[in-house]
């Protein structure tokens, strides 16, 4: 998958609904997000998504894309999103897998919210 296409399936999964989770996020994945319960499994992460409103708007900063093996993606990024008058902002890793062609799945997912001083 080039370039393009691995920030439209990132900005999807920030902006998609539920459904957009149930095809794109791996049953093993795991994720690290800042809120309650912190750590969180495929499954865990859908039904999450379920009961959050999503974001209307999120944009990328600092990208960067290793691709350490056929078939794996690694992106590394700042997210700045906003819904309503809510803004949010976090540094994050995504893990991208290859199932056969043109079908991808994320493994893992990790937001870091900065920390202001």
């Amino acid at each position: 998958m080039e370039d393009g296409r691995v920030w439209e399936f990132e900005q999807s999964l920030w902006m998609g609904d539920a459904d957009q989770y149930e095809r794109l996020i791996d049953p093993e994945c795991l994720m690290v997000l800042p809120e309650q319960d912190y750590v969180f499994t495929g499954r865990m992460a859908i039904e999450a998504v379920q009961k959050t409103p999503r974001w209307s708007e999120v944009t990328f900063s600092d990208q960067r894309v290793a691709r350490p093996q056929e078939g794996l993606i690694v992106l590394a990024y700042k997210a700045e999103a906003r819904r309503d008058d809510e803004a949010y902002t976090a540094y994050c890793t995504t893990t991208i897998r290859r199932l056969e062609h043109d079908e991808w799945r994320v493994l893992q997912h990790q937001q870091t919210v900065p920390i202001s001083a």
